[in-house]
């Protein structure tokens, strides 16, 4: 059973290449992080570390992934809800400003079609928002939130306020990032109910 063992071995090892890229670019920043330095870090050379991933952008995009596992595993430790995680998560990426700075750009480099990472981030953003529209629904249900809030809406402006004031905590990291997001969190709770005849998409 020689092919499984090897499959096994391969797989530990690309977990151990992600885990200590979250570390390494949390500690010295995105852009001063080349994949020589995190082959390095990790005992391979740049072409070995590649070999685990399909390219340079494969791997950075891997990376934010394996960044959210962690991230949500923390958020269930916490018993937190999607809504409850992502204030904690805007929280903690003060900590991490490097990895900050991954998801802005490469989050951007990849709205191109063409980009390697296109489907990848795609894909993380609709589960993100997924995750906050059943988040607010199941509260929409027991009345904590108004009944006729959109719910998709309302995630895809949660996600909206979170990057944006990441970046702007990395242009000012005075900015009390979580603290906004909170806020926000609380408005929906408050928003009124269209008038009569008022078509809710204006």
């Amino acid at each position: 059973m020689p092919r499984p063992a090897r499959y096994a071995k391969g797989l530990a090892k690309r977990e151990e290449i992600l885990t200590t890229a979250l570390e390494v670019i949390a500690r010295t920043g995105y852009r001063r992080t080349s994949v020589r330095e995190l082959a390095a870090a990790v005992g391979l050379s740049q072409a070995g570390l590649l070999h685990y991933f399909a390219s340079k952008e494969d791997l950075f995009a891997e990376i934010l992934l394996k960044r959210d596992d962690v991230d949500l595993a923390r958020a269930d430790s916490d018993n937190a809800t999607p809504l409850e995680a992502m204030v904690s998560i805007v929280r903690h990426n003060a900590e991490v400003p490097g990895l900050m700075q991954l998801s802005a750009r490469y989050s951007i480099e990849a709205t191109d079609p063409d980009h390697p990472g296109h489907a990848a981030i795609a894909d993380r953003y609709a589960g993100i928002r997924q995750l906050l529209i059943d988040d607010i629904e199941t509260r929409k249900a027991d009345g904590r939130l108004p009944a006729h809030l959109d719910a998709e809406r309302s995630a895809t402006l949660m996600i909206a306020a979170a990057d944006g004031l990441q970046t702007q905590w990395l242009m000012d990291p005075g900015l009390d990032m979580a603290g906004h997001l909170a806020y926000l969190v609380s408005l929906l709770g408050s928003v009124p109910a269209p008038a009569e005849g008022q078509p809710t998409d204006q």
